[in-house]
């Protein structure tokens, strides 16, 4: 996903805390935050906190990437489950993407995802990185 400097840089705060709103009629909670529940119409929110620690509950391997990515190849994407009940997707980096298991225990650390054009502007986000790393 290509993602413009001025979104990402507005971005950055909900990211690099990795701020979620709660609803508080259904309790369910959304990262990125969003102004009404989708289910029930609600629009009383609190700010929370995502854990940083979770499993991963699926995962893929993209061995044939688009140009952008052609330079991480192979690498995994995964959908994880914090602790609080959120999932998320994001890279898995840090580990040989044949040791990334189903239950496996990660964290989200914000990286470096990719550089935008020409200019060479980075991105900056969340990846999952194992455990025990």
């Amino acid at each position: 996903m290509t993602m413009f400097s001025a979104r990402n840089w507005r971005e950055y705060p909900q990211r690099y805390r990795l701020e979620a709103v709660k609803f508080k009629k259904s309790g369910k909670t959304y990262f990125p935050p969003r102004q009404v529940d989708p289910e029930t119409g609600d629009t009383e929110r609190e700010m929370v906190v995502l854990p940083d620690t979770g499993k991963i509950l699926t995962y893929t391997v993209i061995r044939t990437p688009g140009p952008m990515f052609k330079d991480l190849a192979p690498y995994a994407l995964a959908i994880a489950e914090l602790t609080d009940g959120t999932r998320l997707m994001a890279q898995v980096t840090d580990c040989d993407v044949d040791a990334i298991k189903i239950g496996m225990e990660v964290r989200l650390e914000f990286r470096r995802v990719q550089s935008e054009g020409a200019s060479g502007v980075l991105s900056y986000g969340y990846k999952f990185v194992p455990k025990w790393y």
